[in-house]
């Protein structure tokens, strides 16, 4: 699976024939230049769903490696433009993007074209969890932690502090913890924590954690990952997708008023309160209750309408509930 694209420059000049010996991986070396990689996979083509449907077909059924070869090109820049959030590690691009590669292909070599769900949806879980994992393995475990608080501020600290104006280097003010612990619902304490880690000198992820006879054992050892795999992922970006379109459609049997309430104290976080809304639309909180309640009616009974009823329970349950 790995010999399935050429180098850039020799790609260019046959797309339609396989690679036989170069590895992916290769194809974006330290001593390249990225900026001719970046303008070269622009030129392969996007392809149509119908097609990228039979490349997948002939690879799954028949190993057909040219076939896999135009899947992987066509997201190349997919790939390219994935790794380009990730430029705030101090890691070299070109390697993101090789990492992110190597994801592409393990996701075309997962791929089910009867799914229904195009390449690029199942693909960037794959790259984004090649990238992060080539991070992880790339900086230490002090720095990273292993919580789902604390992996979560490694990878949009740096945003963050970016948006707020806290980039300067120096140490966090007590308002600027407070803004970052909000924006991305951790403890205030994870915040500093973090950004200590962050700031601080690397640590060996090979190094020991103790020397008892009790504790052996590297500091590796315990990077966890606590993500879904890919196939469970998938599932719950088509049920997300699937609940998106039902969403939509059935919100068309709403009027302006009705949307804006509903909207207002179901879809948003933190909901708008009954005397909010009341202000809002000259109305009682009671008024306001009874036309997000028969909002709520409509909205599910044009759902059961568009032959959603077994999907009924979706307005009653994450999206709305």
């Amino acid at each position: 699976m790995t010999d399935i694209v050429k180098k850039p420059a020799e790609a260019v000049k046959k797309p339609e024939k396989p690679a036989r010996s170069t590895a992916l991986t290769a194809s974006l070396s330290p001593d390249g230049s990225l900026s001719r990689y970046l303008r070269e996979i622009r030129k392969y083509p996007m392809l149509e769903a119908q097609q990228e449907y039979m490349l997948a077909k002939r690879f799954a059924d028949h190993q057909d490696t040219d076939a896999a070869h135009q899947l992987v090109t066509s997201h190349l820049r997919l790939v390219a433009k994935i790794a380009m959030g990730y430029r705030g590690y101090g890691l070299p691009l070109g390697e993101v993007i090789q990492e992110g590669n190597i994801g592409l292909m393990q996701a075309v070599k997962k791929f089910d074209a009867e799914r229904g769900f195009r390449l690029a949806t199942y693909a960037m879980w794959w790259i984004r969890a090649s990238i992060q994992e080539y991070i992880l393995r790339s900086w230490s475990l002090v720095k990273i932690g292993t919580t789902a608080a604390q992996k979560k501020l490694f990878f949009n600290l740096r945003k963050v502090k970016g948006q707020i104006d806290a980039i300067d280097g120096g140490q966090l003010t007590p308002e600027q913890v407070k803004e970052i612990s909000d924006r991305l619902n951790v403890s205030p304490e994870d915040v500093q924590q973090m950004d200590g880690r962050m700031s601080g000198s690397d640590r060996s992820l090979n190094a020991p954690i103790a020397q008892g006879e009790d504790e052996s054992g590297e500091w590796q050892d315990w990077l966890e990952d606590d993500r879904d795999d890919p196939e469970t992922a998938l599932v719950v970006s088509d049920e997300m997708d699937v609940r998106r379109e039902m969403m939509q459609q059935a919100m068309s049997v709403l009027n302006d008023r009705e949307i804006d309430i509903l909207t207002a104290r179901r879809l948003s976080e933190p909901a708008a309160t009954l005397e909010e809304l009341s202000q809002k639309h000259d109305v009682s909180r009671e008024r306001i209750r009874q036309i997000e309640t028969r909002a709520f009616e409509k909205l599910r009974d044009a759902m059961v309408a568009n032959n959603a009823s077994q999907n009924s329970d979706v307005i009653e349950g994450e999206v709305i509930g």
